[in-house]
């Protein structure tokens, strides 16, 4: 009796874990008739604008023709049609059924339905995806999204005041510093700071990272892997005095006979250029935040 009781107590147990478990992942279906509704006109470009990069864009009907002109913007209009197109190119554009579209970013989706607006002097040019229109994506949260890297590096700048920095190379006038290093989950974020002493700016040609031997016996040895940033906060190309910024990496490691360069490079024909080498331990006594 006892042990039937127990049994059916524990079934009870592991039923409602699975219950909770769906009712936290399962994501509710969508109908038409259910998606924020979107008005556009002949002639009239409307700029869908995403928080983070779009992946791609799905244009349910022929109705609507579009392209991304930037990674977080989705360019759609009516698909034009002239006098010299086919009978039956002409006939396929319904205006009474433009369709549906779905934008797929890195951390949602977000669906509307299109619908055709006649006043053109009433029709709106750009939206911003708004939270009430993303369905979330059920990716692992191992992967963070632009959205949240970049929420990640301003907390660095906010919170993170730059005292004796980890490492610091100088030479024509330059200084390049690492100002601290930072992980959070599988991502190393590299806190950096260039520094220019002259009254001569400095136009950025490339900050390139790799990781390379310490010791070159021959050159045809030199084994050099590059590292391209998952994501840097700011990308600009030209600085007067002194310029910080966060590069974002996807974890990696190196042994001990390697080191990780950094060179700052400068556009010709100047080609003032500063390199700097940075040891495996200053990944892994990385802080956190």
């Amino acid at each position: 009796m006892i042990k039937n009781l127990i049994k059916n107590v524990i079934c009870g147990i592991f039923l409602f874990s699975s219950a909770s478990t769906f009712a936290q992942t399962e994501t509710p279906e969508k109908r038409v008739i259910d998606l924020t509704n979107l008005e556009i006109s002949k002639g009239v470009s409307l700029h869908i604008i995403s928080p983070e990069p779009i992946q791609f864009v799905d244009l349910s009907t022929n109705n609507l023709t579009g392209d991304l002109p930037a990674e977080n913007i989705a360019r759609i209009k009516i698909t034009e049609v002239s006098d010299l197109d086919s009978l039956a190119t002409r006939k396929n554009i319904n205006l009474n059924d433009l369709g549906v579209i779905t934008i797929v970013c890195q951390s949602y989706m977000a669906q509307y339905k299109v619908n055709y607006l006649d006043f053109k002097r009433d029709a709106v040019t750009n939206i911003q995806i708004q939270p009430e229109d993303m369905q979330p994506l059920e990716y692992p949260k191992m992967a963070f999204s632009n959205t949240e890297l970049q929420k990640f590096s301003l907390d660095i700048l906010r919170k993170k005041v730059v005292n004796k920095p980890i490492r610091e190379v100088k030479n024509l006038k330059l200084t390049m510093q690492i100002n601290n290093v930072y992980v959070v989950n599988d991502y190393i974020f590299l806190d950096m700071t260039f520094l220019n002493s002259t009254n001569l700016g400095y136009d950025i040609d490339a900050i390139k990272f790799s990781v390379e031997d310490k010791k070159i016996y021959k050159a045809t040895n030199n084994q050099s892997i590059a590292l391209e940033p998952v994501y840097q906060l700011y990308r600009q190309k030209q600085f007067k005095k002194n310029y910080r910024n966060i590069y974002v990496f996807k974890k990696f490691t190196y042994p001990n006979s390697k080191v990780m360069k950094i060179r700052l490079l400068e556009e010709q024909l100047s080609g003032r250029a500063i390199e700097m080498k940075v040891k495996y331990s200053d990944i892994l006594n990385a802080d956190t935040f």
